[in-house]
């Protein structure tokens, strides 16, 4: 008994060392390239910051003067005087509210069929990763910035006629008085269906990367106890893979609120460049940050009660 304890503790420690050798990497690069970045970003949204000539300043180029008052302070600018930082923070958080369960949902239901065996299942998966690389790098270049990219997307805007079948739907059914507001969330979801799949490629990995620890042996079980595939489905599937639902929360809230096309985001680019107002770019993007890092612990709070760990 005591040799199996033993060799089980070994095992965690093994795994434990393994974690920590698979993130040193990032911990040192933070370390080295973010750590100081940071203070001196959280420095500036404390200061009055002006450009200074470098042969003044130093290699840095800025001349920080600390705020002591609160009204004066560009966090109180941020938020009140500002016109469109609010407007866009709010925005941004009621699109999150949409767009992450649809990813989630969308990105679960993917990876169990993707899950399944059929022939060319590597292809079609391979299919479903492309947004991955389409969105990133030189192709979100080509995607935003190519003048044939764009004319593209005029020809078939004008071989459609501009016709939008959700939109034909949503106004038959205002018309007849069906829904109203209440579908206006699953209008917003249908119409940003492309969104939705190109967001969702590091999803569908990692519920496929759950779903396979999955040992067959209990659905096996569970069939022959009389159990039907929904019934396994909630019993089985969901409880063991509800990790992977709350790290793929994590990962999308973080991918949604932090990406460049979002509208926050621009602001604090814009407030940079061309503006130059970097104590209140610094000041709009700590307070963002906190607001985010609020709601990620608040989600991960509620969900990590209902997480199934299985040993």
């Amino acid at each position: 008994m005591k040799a199996k304890v033993g060799k089980h503790r070994n095992l965690r420690r093994r795994n434990a060392i393994t974690g920590y050798m698979f993130i040193l990497p990032f911990v040192i690069g933070f370390l080295v390239f973010l750590l100081k970045p940071m203070f001196e970003s959280f420095q500036m949204s404390l200061s009055n910051v002006t450009v200074a000539a470098k042969e003044a300043q130093g290699a840095k180029g800025f001349n920080m003067e600390l705020i002591t008052s609160w009204k004066d302070s560009n966090y109180y600018r941020a938020f009140f005087y500002d016109p469109d930082y609010k407007n866009r923070l709010v925005d941004s958080l009621k699109n999150m509210a949409f767009q992450v369960p649809a990813i989630l949902v969308f990105s679960f239901f993917i990876a169990l069929l993707l899950n399944q065996e059929f022939k060319g299942r590597g292809f079609v998966r391979a299919i479903f990763f492309l947004p991955v690389i389409l969105s990133s790098g030189v192709i979100v270049g080509l995607e935003y910035n190519n003048t044939l990219m764009a004319g593209m997307k005029d020809v078939i805007a004008e071989a459609g006629d501009g016709i939008s079948i959700t939109a034909t739907l949503e106004t038959i059914l205002r018309t007849t008085g069906v829904g109203g507001k209440i579908l206006d969330p699953v209008f917003k979801i249908i119409d940003g269906v492309y969104d939705v799949a190109l967001a969702s490629g590091i999803q569908i990995i990692i519920f496929i990367s759950g779903l396979q620890t999955v040992s067959p042996s209990m659905y096996e079980a569970a069939k022959i106890e009389g159990c039907t595939a929904w019934e396994s489905f909630w019993k089985i599937t969901f409880p063991l893979v509800s990790s992977m639902i709350l790290v793929n929360l994590v990962y999308t809230v973080i991918d949604f609120l932090m990406r460049t096309d979002n509208q926050v985001m621009d602001l604090i680019t814009r407030k940079v460049n061309p503006q130059m107002e970097y104590g209140l770019s610094a000041a709009m993007a700590w307070s963002y940050f906190a607001i985010v890092a609020v709601v990620l612990g608040i989600l991960a709070l509620i969900l990590s009660r209902r997480v199934y760990y299985y040993e």
